[in-house]
């Protein structure tokens, strides 16, 4: 079973692109590749990360990134990518000074530890705070009118890990004992009926390896089952096989006959032994079951038919050029075509 290829039309009116992925799978740094991509022909993208981690600066190399949104990178022709880092404590003076004008009372509240309680007790209005400044920004419009530009082109949203990814999408769910009425509520109602809209989808990053496939595949289920839309499947971090199909076979057929290979080598002036040969038909072994690994990886990967997206193992490390690179992957296998403005209000 091959990989579903991604088609110029499978994100026609996505506006909000959510990415989570497996802890060290490289999501945050393929969330920036994706801003990249996305900030192309002038768009305007806001990149933005909810875990107080300050990942965007980092992969950036910026200064830390704080309640006001900031450039961070320049995309072609004109487009930009802009960063926010959100912090549930702000969000929440942010949320009581809009909602309920405490003004410089809810600095008291702050002083005395009610926001820190506030946030910590309540994680799902901690999560409704986080999402409900994704939520403004998806809909803001310049100016005062509702029917102007909006600010934004898209927004990337680097998620939370895959094992917390369901929980923190599904804010109706987690604040239905805390309120069923009010402020709060609405915000959460208003937010869920944007992330089950066809403006939303979430992509989830993956490395070939068995449990980050597995924690994909428990995640693309249980995003189905709370109403939300699975995006793509961005494998990272894929190596070029070194040995052909054929040189493993061979190895296999025969590990310990090892005269022709001294006889290649010796011929190109190496001086070789049994030791340096048999060490190398060991690597080329185990290198051939390795390959066989993310073969069956592929297919668990083909079997969710979703689009897939590949983007290589960057050697050098992850710098100005290598997130550029993995931008130009994203892009040039058709993630940002089709990138038509969905007029659907986000709220």
């Amino acid at each position: 079973m091959s990989d579903r290829r991604p088609t110029s039309s499978d994100w026609a009116g996505v506006r909000l692109h959510i990415v989570s992925g497996k802890g060290g799978t490289g999501k945050t740094t393929v969330a920036a590749a994706l801003a990249m991509a996305l900030a192309t022909e002038g768009s305007r993208v806001l990149l933005v990360e909810v875990e107080a981690r300050q990942g965007i600066s980092q992969t950036f190399d910026v200064p830390q990134l704080g309640e006001e949104e900031r450039r961070v990178a320049r995309g072609l022709h004109g487009g930009e990518v802009v960063g926010l880092s959100v912090d549930a404590k702000a969000a929440l003076m942010e949320y009581l000074q809009m909602f309920y004008k405490l003004g410089r009372a809810g600095g008291m509240l702050e002083r005395f530890g009610v926001v820190d309680f506030a946030t910590t007790i309540a994680p799902g209005v901690r999560d409704v705070l986080l999402i409900g400044k994704v939520y403004e920004a998806v809909g803001r419009r310049e100016g005062k009118r509702r029917g102007g530009d909006r600010t934004y082109d898209a927004v990337v949203l680097d998620a939370p890990p895959t094992g917390r990814i369901g929980r923190f999408l599904n804010v109706n769910h987690e604040v239905a004992g805390l309120a069923k009425v009010g402020p709060v509520r609405q915000q959460a109602d208003s937010i869920t009926r944007l992330l089950q809209s066809p403006q939303t989808v979430v992509h989830l990053v993956t490395l070939l390896e068995e449990m980050p496939v597995q924690e994909t595949i428990d995640a693309a289920a249980e995003l189905e089952r709370i109403g939300m839309r699975v995006g793509a499947i961005i494998v990272n971090q894929e190596r070029q096989p070194l040995l052909s199909p054929q040189a493993v076979a061979t190895l296999r057929e025969d590990p310990d006959g090892t005269t022709l290979l001294e006889k290649d080598l010796g011929s190109a002036g190496l001086r070789v032994g049994p030791v340096l040969t048999g060490g190398l038909v060991q690597t080329g072994l185990d290198l051939g079951d390795r390959l066989e690994l993310e073969a069956q990886e592929r297919a668990e990967i083909a079997r969710l038919e979703r689009p897939t997206y590949h983007l290589p193992l960057l050697r050098d490390g992850l710098d100005a050029g290598g997130l550029r690179e993995l931008a130009d992957a994203l892009a040039g296998q058709g993630i940002c075509a089709n990138q038509d403005e969905s007029e659907g209000t986000a709220g």
